[in-house]
């Protein structure tokens, strides 16, 4: 009885890992076994990428049919290598390192062996295939772009590496990957599902028809179509505007948080970046370490903010209650703090003037944010303990921080605190006059282009920010992120920001950039110039100023906030005040009228300031 019941368990076990077994192998293999399986050739079916739009639904990128031929290192045969070589118009050499580098990634799986043919090229080549064993041609699309502007934002596709490999099992060598901007962003929503086809082969290597009759082939799901808040005409005029220029705009809805420009001068077209010349094209701009076409200034430069920062220790002293809109300080040509400290300003119109809040905006007094900075820090017990409630509201602004927009790249700025202070002077060993440079938006205190913006779009709302961000549709699916859609407030109660929103609209009425109104739109500003250096033979140099400006409008119902940086651009009102106040102009009105301006704008070249010969060394952003 014991022994048929020991053969009945054994059977029963036997029993169930055949079944299994003939499950997995004859009825549901799964697909890493087939691809596996060296008596099954398997071929991609590469989906359409999806198109990106902008805001007002202009297509911006579509696709073109390209073709790669591909290598089965496995199925090569003896064949005429100069020939081959000749109809790809590649070396012999490049054809050893390719099916080397194909064998080394798989010997029976697909790999491209040279990519992105034009349409002529395949035609010459199809009809001598099949002279070449263990070659075929791929049809796959690459990207044409219908526009020349953007290619910071857009980003571009390229061929997977060993790292994407590694880190993600979707992609098979020689396949195309999102780089930089929407497209690495979006890359799962935009590139869409590959499809297979398994193809079962005899004992002499001969196809002979779909593997178990297509049961398990797939077919490739298009790529979806995403729209951008970026406003394509806005985009292209900035770009323009920033022509023989260098720096950064950063144009926001500050209803919404959507980014309605986004530019770095200089910058390239994004066509560059496409076909068989891509790579060369792409070196070359990698390489240019002076220009830098490849790095993102709206995002990734770091420029003290100069003067626009004193809007915020204005709210920061209200809310602190230690001015009001009425407390006045002399100025005297300049602020006078410690023993031999001395801070010039360029508001004086005698030798004594009063400065109070709002005049202190309209006319960026240093003596006045001096004083104001410094009752901030010395309003508690310690300086250490006033730095880290000033840090506090500062950062509440979004300043020292990524913000969490969505593009692949950005750096976090700085906002000096307590512990960066009490490194260099030692704990409780420093003062509000050894840190007196953040009064004025210089010394420790850096901002990206897109951070200035956020902070001028939290003013132009009172006291609150949007996430900036890009995308508004996929599909036809409007996002409704809560990131994006949940208000972030400041520290600053509502009631502190309209004496400063009437500071900065009386810099337009009276001020620093009364000379930049336009007709019929009320605009709030802030003239900025920040001091630049930088390090030659070990010395510190210091170059031409940046010139920065920061608005919104219209003051009353706010649709556009905006930042300018232009380095080398010697001062607010000179580049960066005319460009925005065009800006803003084209994006509420549709038009230019101050056509003598503009034409200003987009005539003047900085190249020969850029080329100083400061030693023969080019400037460098502060990374």
């Amino acid at each position: 009885m014991k022994k048929l019941l020991l053969s009945s368990i054994i059977i029963i076990i036997a029993t169930i890992y055949i079944s299994r077994l003939s499950y997995l192998q004859l009825i549901n293999p799964p697909v890493g076994n087939i691809l596996e399986d060296t008596a099954i050739k398997s071929i991609y079916d590469y989906p359409e990428r999806g198109y990106i739009y902008d805001r007002n639904g202009a297509l911006m990128v579509a696709n073109q049919p390209a073709y790669d031929v591909m290598v089965i290192p496995k199925d090569v045969k003896t064949l005429d290598t100069l020939e081959f070589c000749t109809l790809l118009n590649i070396s012999k050499e490049v054809f050893i390192k390719q099916l080397s580098k194909a064998k080394s990634y798989s010997p029976r799986l697909p790999s491209v062996f040279v990519p992105q043919l034009s349409k002529e090229e395949y035609a010459i080549l199809q009809e001598k295939m099949r002279k070449y064993e263990g070659f075929y041609i791929q049809k796959r699309s690459l990207r044409y772009y219908n526009t020349n502007i953007a290619a910071n934002i857009l980003g571009y596709i390229s061929e997977v590496n060993d790292r994407d490999l590694k880190n993600n099992s979707y992609y098979q060598s020689g396949e195309l990957i999102g780089r930089q901007g929407v497209e690495k962003q979006y890359e799962d929503v935009l590139r869409g599902r590959k499809g297979v086809k398994f193809i079962q082969k005899d004992r002499f290597n001969r196809d002979i028809g779909p593997f178990k009759e297509g049961m398990y082939d797939t077919l490739p799901v298009r790529g979806k179509d995403i729209t951008l808040t970026i406003d394509a005409n806005l985009q292209a005029y900035g770009e323009k505007l920033m022509e023989n220029k260098r720096g950064g705009i950063v144009a926001l809805d500050p209803k919404s948080g959507e980014i309605l420009a986004l530019i770095s001068a200089p910058t390239y077209d994004p066509a560059l970046l496409v076909g068989r010349k891509r790579s060369k094209n792409y070196t070359k701009l990698y390489y240019d370490s002076i220009a830098k076409p490849l790095y993102d200034r709206g995002l990734l430069a770091l420029y003290p903010p100069g003067s626009p920062f004193k809007t915020l220790n204005a709210l920061i002293a209200l809310e602190e209650g230690v001015v009001t809109t009425e407390t006045s300080f002399t100025c005297y040509g300049g602020f006078r703090y410690g023993k031999n400290a001395f801070m010039r300003c360029h508001c004086n119109d005698g030798y004594r003037a009063q400065s109070n809040m709002n005049r202190g905006i309209y006319k960026s007094c240093n003596t006045y944010f001096g004083n104001a900075y410094r009752r901030v820090i010395e309003k508690y017990p310690s300086s250490q303990e006033g730095m880290k409630v000033w840090e506090k509201h500062v950062k509440s602004f979004g300043l020292g921080d990524y913000l969490g927009y969505d593009l692949p790249v950005g750096k976090s700025g700085k906002v000096p605190g307590p512990r960066l202070y009490n490194d260099v002077y030692g704990e409780n060993h420093w003062f509000a006059t050894n840190t007196m440079s953040n009064a004025i938006g210089q010394g420790e205190v850096l901002t990206t282009p897109i951070q200035l913006a956020n902070i001028t779009a939290a003013i132009a709302n009172r006291g609150f920010y949007y996430t900036p961000h890009i995308i508004k549709k996929i599909d036809d699916n409007p996002i409704n992120n809560a990131s994006y859609t949940i208000p972030k407030r400041t520290t600053i109660k509502k009631a502190h920001f309209e004496p400063v929103v009437q500071g900065m609209y009386d810099v337009y009425k009276k001020g620093t950039a009364k000379g930049l109104q336009v007709k019929g739109i009320n605009i709030a500003g802030k003239t900025g110039t920040a001091e630049n250096f930088t390090k030659i033979d070990g010395k510190r140099v210091q170059l031409t100023d940046h010139s920065i400006f920061v608005a919104f409008a219209p003051v009353e119902d706010p649709k556009i906030a905006i930042a300018v940086f232009v380095e080398n651009g010697y001062w607010g009102a000179r580049y960066a005040g005319p460009i925005a106040s065009l800006m803003i102009e084209k994006h509420i009105k549709g038009a230019i009228s101050r056509t003598d301006l503009e034409w200003l704008m987009l005539t003047k070249s900085l190249e020969e300031e850029y080329a100083k010969p400061y030693s023969g060394k080019p400037f460098k952003i502060n990374e």
